[in-house]
């Protein structure tokens, strides 16, 4: 069998724990490490780098936690605009509440909560009379006076000095926060601020994962990344600081290589000293590319990957998220690959289930859907919508039956769930159809398993889609897409809606 892991998850964690710790050493003994990325389920980076830990960060975290404080950013605006982290589809106010409480059951608590941009807005001020009623400490801080232009303004009692002092004990301070622009970085130089005017000085570093320095600019992982920032007009580049002072290639991206001059002149105005950094990569503290194992292996999960956001972002222009330029952004990554949807193997199978329901559906009026999954052994396992259920429903149904040799005559779910739940759904609470989604039936496969022992069977089968690719013609509903992020499954959908009705539940 075709091996499937190309990293290596203890050798990037020694050695990212051991460039961290070199950081704390030379910095006066207290570093302020802007964390940037997730640090639980960090899905991203398990899909491109195959073997990756989606938690080995919070691993990281626990063996420093007799180091470390927490710092907890979140911008003001993403709460008041609900703004949603999407594989999980939760907002990321309810992230950082998710984040607080992971991090409680890996045994790391959090000094506090910072809430930047804060302008008194009303779900801000909210969230942040929820968590203080809840025990955590809150602190808020204003747009920085003069940012980014007049460095003076902004290191000064009424730039940085107009935060509020977050006391820390410990020689490393984490800062973290859900998504990019949570404030992380103002919440590093607003500390050190205050820590020089305390007369302390620690340093500052950041924590990233991608893009990774030591790959080629255009090697797949880094294209991988630029596609999944493409709704913010990020892209990778040569870091010209670091190759003016050092004369070699390492790549970062625009808005930290744009900032850098900016960021280096802050710290020379807090410190009153000469930067100790050339570059943004020298800022980094980043050894990602060093746990990568098996390249062939991490070049192909990339470019799996680079699709796969092209289908989310074709889906989301759909749904009225993002632009047409972000489509175009990632279906020109594509074409630069040399890829494209079709690279993916589980679209084609997809569409063509649809067609051939269309074919033999006659008398249904209803939009034909159709759904793909590709097993580990590398088969292809397909479904369709009908009355009683959503196309993702039957495809789960269907691939669990295969994964347990379950003849496909043998039905899991007995005739009388079937109709109790469309009758509930329809006559009972209003819905415009009884078709059952994917949560749906994954329950009412567990209901019925204690009487039927196909059905138990089965049952035990559904850990083994964990990781599979999914691939459906139309736009999954809440149901389905909630059922089948749980399951695990790496999901792609084509532009579709798979209702007329405009309110889809």
């Amino acid at each position: 069998m075709t091996p499937t892991i190309g990293f290596d998850n203890e050798k990037y964690l020694k050695e990212q724990t051991a460039a961290i710790l070199e950081r704390v050493g030379g910095s006066d003994g207290k570093l302020y490490l802007e964390f940037g990325g997730k640090i639980l389920f960090d899905l991203h980076a398990a899909r491109v780098l195959p073997g990756f830990d989606s938690n080995v960060k919070m691993r990281l975290l626990q063996e420093l936690k007799d180091e470390a404080d927490i710092l907890l950013c979140i911008y003001a605006g993403d709460i008041e605009r609900k703004k949603v982290r999407a594989d999980f589809g939760i907002t990321y106010d309810v992230d950082a509440l998710k984040l607080i409480d992971d991090l409680s059951d890996w045994g790391i608590g959090v000094r506090g909560v910072v809430i930047t941009r804060f302008d008194n807005q009303p779900s801000a001020r909210i969230f942040k009379n929820k968590l203080e009623r809840r025990g955590v400490k809150v602190y808020t801080h204003s747009f920085t006076k003069g940012y980014p232009t007049d460095v003076d303004l902004i290191v000064s009692d009424a730039g940085y000095g107009a935060n509020e002092y977050i006391e820390t004990e410990k020689p490393l301070v984490v800062v973290t926060g859900p998504g990019p622009g949570s404030g992380k970085l103002a919440t590093c130089l607003s500390q050190l601020y205050h820590e020089y005017r305390r007369g302390h000085k620690p340093g500052y570093a950041k924590f990233e994962t991608f893009p990774i320095w030591n790959l080629a600019l255009k090697h797949p992982v880094n294209v991988a990344y630029e596609a999944a920032t493409a709704d913010l007009q990020d892209f990778n580049l040569v870091d010209p600081f670091h190759l003016e002072a050092y004369g070699t290639v390492a790549i970062n991206y625009n808005r930290d290589v744009e900032v850098f001059p900016v960021l280096r002149r802050i710290l020379e105005k807090i410190t009153g000293s000469e930067a100790p950094y050339k570059s943004p990569t020298d800022m980094g503290v980043n050894r990602a590319g060093y746990g990568i194992t098996n390249d062939i292996i991490v070049r192909e999960a990339a470019l799996q990957e680079l699709v796969r956001r092209y289908f989310r972002y074709l889906c989301e222009f759909a749904m009225g998220f993002v632009d047409r330029a972000t489509v175009e952004r990632a279906e020109l990554l594509m074409r630069e690959m040399k890829v494209g949807p079709e690279y993916r193997i589980v679209v084609e199978p997809a569409r063509e289930a649809a067609e051939e329901a269309r074919a033999g559906g006659k008398g249904y009026k209803g939009i034909f859907c159709g759904a793909a999954i590709q097993l580990k052994d590398g088969s292809i396992v397909t479904g369709v919508n009908s009355p009683l259920m959503h196309a993702g429903s039957s495809l789960i149904l269907n691939a669990i039956k295969k994964l347990a040799e379950i003849p496909d005559k043998i039905p899991l779910l007995s005739t009388s769930t079937i109709e109790a739940i469309g009758h509930l759904k329809k006559d009972v609470l209003g819905a415009r159809a009884a078709s059952m989604d994917v949560e749906e039936v994954l329950i009412s496969l567990s209901l019925n398993a204690p009487m039927n022992p196909m059905a138990q069977l089965a049952l035990e089968k559904l850990k083994d889609l964990r990781d599979c690719e999914v691939h459906m013609t139309h736009i999954p509903t809440p149901g389905d897409e909630a059922g089948l992020k749980r399951l695990g499954l790496n999901m792609t959908s084509d532009p579709n809606f798979s209702s007329k009705d405009l309110f889809v539940t």
